[in-house]
């Protein structure tokens, strides 16, 4: 594969940040784009809708199906992949990118925060995949593609302050495992894809730190790094842990400056649960 022309793909999350920057990288090629997301009002703190983000789509030269959706309400998410294969004729590609974010420590988080991390998180990516698992069985070089990180075991991912966060995501991590391994026969690729560095998005400069923005890399660098893994055989590479640079890397590019916001490279901040500098 070397396109997404006429794949249909169903995000969960995607009306802002990397999720609405993946979608448009593979509306550029006409590729269909269901994206299911809660902001149908503009958000005083959150820039864009699911709107906004279906309108970028379909600039770019694809179609888009905005879908209101919590992707914690399973009538919802079967709803909305019903509608996806209805209005595309199948589902193709499926990207768990929703994702909710809280960096308090164990002693003060709430068991509320904890749950909506959980079940966005862990059981939304569970949930959008188990669903869609019919459709993407029935589709040529079918991709599962979730926005976690590699499970790193080492006690500092623990003790930061975010336990409960950490949880979360490795939570999305586990699902590309077994999946990867239920669906390997069936030609249903399930792989990971996560930043070396940290991302200018809302969750930084609302939760992690404004600060971090200008020492962090474009929403572009997963959008390009998505669109390579999402365009392989299904066949060939699944169960695997990407990071973005060393996906493009292995693409061939070797300038990253055009991604990145500060001066050098050395700048930039790296993001959890990834060693190493840029």
């Amino acid at each position: 594969m070397s396109t997404l022309a006429g794949k249909t793909l169903i995000m969960s999350g995607g009306s802002r940040g990397i999720g609405e920057a993946i979608a448009v990288r593979a509306a550029r090629d006409g590729a269909n784009v269901a994206l299911l997301a809660k902001t149908a009002e503009p958000h005083p703190k959150l820039p864009g809708t699911i709107y906004t983000a279906a309108k970028a789509i379909e600039d770019a030269g694809g179609s888009a199906l905005p879908v209101v959706c919590d992707v914690r309400e399973d009538d919802a998410v079967a709803a909305a992949v019903a509608k996806t294969a209805e209005t595309f004729g199948g589902i193709d590609i499926v990207v768990n990118n929703a994702s909710a974010i809280d960096l308090t420590p164990t002693e003060q988080v709430s068991m509320k925060r904890y749950d909506l991390m959980q079940d966005i998180n862990a059981r939304g990516s569970f949930l959008l995949s188990k669903l869609a698992i019919p459709h993407l069985r029935r589709a040529g070089n079918a991709h599962i593609l979730t926005l976690s990180p590699p499970i790193s075991l080492d006690p500092k991912w623990f003790v930061a302050g975010h336990l409960a966060y950490s949880i979360a995501k490795y939570s999305m991590s586990l699902v590309t495992v077994g999946l990867s391994a239920e669906l390997r026969e069936a030609g249903i690729a399930a792989n990971s894809l996560w930043p070396r560095t940290t991302i200018d998005t809302a969750a930084i400069r609302n939760v992690v730190g404004a600060e971090l923005a200008n020492r962090s890399r474009t929403p572009e660098i997963m959008a390009d790094a998505a669109y390579a893994i999402l365009t392989k055989p299904s066949t060939e590479v699944t169960g695997q842990f990407f990071i973005d640079d060393e996906v493009l890397r292995a693409e061939g590019v070797t300038d990253f400056a055009k991604y990145r916001l500060c001066e050098r490279e050395s700048d930039l901040e790296l993001d959890f649960w990834v060693e190493g500098r840029p």
